[in-house]
């Protein structure tokens, strides 16, 4: 089949959480619970696999496209995999205090990945925080207050507003906290240690690039990804020079313009930019969260 310059727009997977709530719905999401915490919107990943949404494609999981159209995503080894996942989540109550592993970890125990992450604030109720990190001295320190049942004496905490943006490479404690809902970009795992059911920020410099009608700034570059934010007032153009990239609009509306089409897009809406679009523009008013592996 001749690959279509086109991107490819994904439906979400919905999750049910004890601590999710309602909020989802305001990115155009069909909530199966008053209780939803997380949409998987950009997924290959088993426990919640996108589907394409139209075009040729249509009907075909994000897992199913990268192993028969590779060309879409420049290219990669049979036994490779899509590494990474793209979540909305909303916290009306903490979520549990979690810990992520590191690749080897990983792979040792099965898994194809370990579990960076990042959060982008996208709305935050007044006097919400995040768990990050803790405060204990030792490893002593700290097995002693889980034994206790005080590991809650030694969490650190950071208020958090909307807009922040917090990275989280694996084996650091966190959580998000109540009144929250994020965009998470992260490896593509579903490996998780919870240590306690209900702050070491990274340093890295953000970078701005600023051009006629907007903005795009990057958020982190880790090891394993780059997350930028980009920001139009009108009709930026923009060049896709990656294997290809995740965006997911999480304010305004306006058109995505690839190859003279243009494809209008709001928030709440997903789609990956395939290895063949090299050259598109975004006209409105809007914000996208970008994301692609390194």
């Amino acid at each position: 089949m001749e690959v279509k310059v086109a991107p490819l727009f994904l439906t979400p997977v919905l999750h049910s959480k004890m601590w999710g709530g309602t909020k989802l719905q305001d990115y155009g999401f069909k909530l199966p619970s008053d209780h939803t915490g997380e949409a998987w919107i950009i997924s290959a990943h088993p426990h919640g696999l996108s589907k394409v949404s139209d075009g040729p494609f249509k009907g075909k999981t994000l897992d199913q496209l990268w192993k028969e159209e590779p060309a879409l995503f420049g290219g990669h080894a049979q036994n490779e995999e899509f590494p990474l996942l793209v979540k909305i989540l909303d916290a009306k109550e903490n979520l549990s205090i979690q810990v992520h592993p590191a690749d080897d970890y990983a792979r040792a125990h099965g898994e194809k990945f370990g579990k960076a992450e990042s959060w982008y604030i996208l709305s935050a109720a007044p006097g919400a925080k995040i768990y990050y990190g803790h405060t204990a001295k030792t490893k002593q320190g700290l097995q002693m207050a889980v034994d206790n049942g005080q590991i809650n004496t030694i969490l650190r905490t950071i208020p958090v507003k909307t807009g922040d943006f917090f990275y989280n490479p694996a084996g650091v404690l966190h959580a998000l906290g109540s009144g929250i809902v994020a965009l998470e970009t992260q490896q593509n795992s579903d490996m998780t240690f919870r240590l306690y059911d209900f702050d070491r920020v990274d340093a890295t410099t953000q970078a701005t690039r600023a051009a006629s009608f907007g903005m795009v700034t990057t958020l982190v570059n880790a090891k394993h990804f780059v997350v930028e934010k980009i920001q139009t007032t009108g009709k930026l153009s923009l060049n896709q020079i990656h294997n290809y990239m995740l965006q997911t609009v999480i304010d305004g509306q306006g058109d995505l313009i690839v190859n003279d089409v243009r494809y209008p897009v709001r928030k709440g809406m997903s789609y990956i930019l395939p290895k063949n679009v090299s050259d598109y523009q975004l006209d409105g008013f809007m914000t996208v969260i970008a994301s692609y592996a390194k």
